[in-house]
C-alpha cells in the first residue's frame, strides 16, 4: 500500500487546549507524528494542487481567515496560539466583523482547537496529502494510505474544531467526484463524530457519509452524530449514525460495523473513504471504547470485503505508545 506523508505538517505545534474548565496539554501533539511514521516505513510526498480542490469544500472566506488568523492575533498584541472565548449564538445574523476575537469565534465552534504560526501550513498539506493518495487510488492503486495531520473531520465548510482545519475526507471526496466518479463512500471509524464531514455532504445524495462513533448523548461533539439524523433533501437517507455506548467492546461494535458495511454496498460506491481514528483503542486517553489492537484487523477485513478501490484518511488516535501498533494492525489488513 503507498502511504502519503508531508514532511510540513510537522509545522502545526499547539501547546495547550481549553476544555472541562482548565488548560491542557494539546492531545494532537507531535508524539503522534513519530509514533505513526515509524509503524508506515516509507512514504510518498503529495504534489501540490493548489487552492482550487479546498474550495470545492471549504468557503473562500474561512480559507482567508485560517492562512491570516495566527498573524492577526499576533498584531492585536497576543502571545502564543489563538483561542477563541466568544460565539454567537444559533441564528445569529450574519455580521462583517474585523476584530480577531470575533473572528475566531465566528469561525470555531470549540475551544480546544489552537491557531499557531504553523498550523495553515500543515493543514494545507494535510489536505494535499488526501489528494495524493485519491489520485493514487483513481490512477488504479486498489488502496492508499493519507497520513494527514492535523486531522479533519470535524471542520465544516467555514469552521474549525475538534483539532480540525480541513476536511481531508471531505476533500478527497469532492476531489473523485470532480474527476468522474459519480457515487462516493466515506466509512468514518473515529471514536468521535465527524461533525463536519456530515456537515459537508447533508444535502448530498451522491456522497454517502457513514459514522460509527460514541454516542454524543455523553461525548464530544453533542449536537451531531445522533441516529435521527439521516440527511435533508437530495441527501434524506445518504447520512447514516451509529452511536455506540461508553465501554463498547469488539463483540458489540462489529454489529454496528457489519450494519454499516452493508449500506455501503447498497450505495454502490466508486470510491469508498475512510476516516480511520485509533482513538476507539480501550488505552485512548480522550475516549471510552474498549477495542485492543488486535480488533483492528478483523475491522480492516471486513471493510475491505467491499472490494472497493479505498483511500485511507487518518484523522484521531491519542495513546502515543500504541498507535503506530493500530495502525500497522489496521492498513496491513487492506
Amino acid at each position: 500500500m503507498k502511504c502519503f506523508w508531508d514532511d510540513r505538517q510537522r509545522a502545526h505545534v499547539p501547546a495547550s487546549e481549553f476544555f472541562n474548565g482548565a488548560m491542557h496539554p494539546a492531545a494532537e501533539h507531535e508524539g503522534r507524528v513519530e509514533a505513526i511514521l515509524k509503524a508506515i516505513g516509507s512514504t510518498q510526498a503529495p504534489g501540490d494542487l493548489g487552492l482550487d480542490p479546498l474550495l470545492r469544500v471549504h468557503s473562500q472566506d474561512y480559507l482567508d481567515f485560517l492562512r491570516m488568523a495566527h498573524d492577526q492575533w499576533l498584531a492585536a498584541g497576543r502571545e502564543g496560539d489563538a483561542l477563541p472565548y466568544t460565539f454567537p449564538v444559533v441564528k445569529r445574523r450574519p455580521l462583517k466583523l474585523q476584530r480577531i476575537d470575533a473572528l475566531l469565534g465566528q469561525y470555531s465552534f470549540d475551544t480546544s482547537t489552537p491557531i499557531g504560526p504553523g498550523t495553515w501550513e500543515a493543514s494545507y498539506w494535510a489536505a494535499q496529502t488526501a489528494l495524493a493518495a485519491t489520485n493514487s487510488v483513481l490512477g488504479g492503486e486498489r488502496t492508499a494510505f493519507a497520513f494527514c495531520r492535523p486531522p479533519g473531520h470535524h471542520c465544516g465548510a467555514d469552521y474549525l474544531g475538534g483539532y480540525s482545519y480541513l476536511s481531508n475526507a471531505a476533500i478527497a471526496a469532492e476531489h473523485a467526484v470532480a474527476a468522474g466518479r459519480k457515487r462516493v463512500a466515506i466509512l468514518d471509524v473515529d471514536y468521535h463524530h465527524g461533525n463536519g464531514t456530515q456537515d459537508i455532504f447533508y444535502e448530498r445524495g451522491d456522497v454517502l457519509y457513514v459514522s460509527i462513533h460514541a454516542d454524543p448523548v455523553m461525548d464530544y461533539p453533542y449536537y451531531w452524530g445522533h441516529a435521527d439524523e439521516r440527511g435533508q433533501g437530495t441527501g434524506e437517507g445518504a447520512n447514516l449514525n451509529f452511536p455506540l455506548p461508553r465501554g463498547t467492546e469488539w463483540s458489540s461494535y462489529e454489529g454496528a460495523l457489519a450494519m454499516a458495511v452493508e449500506a455501503i454496498g447498497r450505495h454502490a460506491p466508486d470510491l469508498l473513504i475512510v476516516s480511520y481514528g485509533a482513538d476507539t483503542y480501550e488505552g485512548d486517553p480522550i475516549s471510552y471504547f474498549k477495542l485492543r489492537t488486535t480488533d483492528y484487523a478483523p475491522m480492516a477485513r471486513t471493510i475491505a470485503k467491499l472490494g472497493l478501490p479505498t483511500v485511507v484518511v487518518m484523522e484521531g488516535g491519542y495513546a502515543v505508545d500504541a498507535l503506530g501498533a493500530n495502525v500497522s494492525e489496521f492498513l496491513s489488513r487492506f
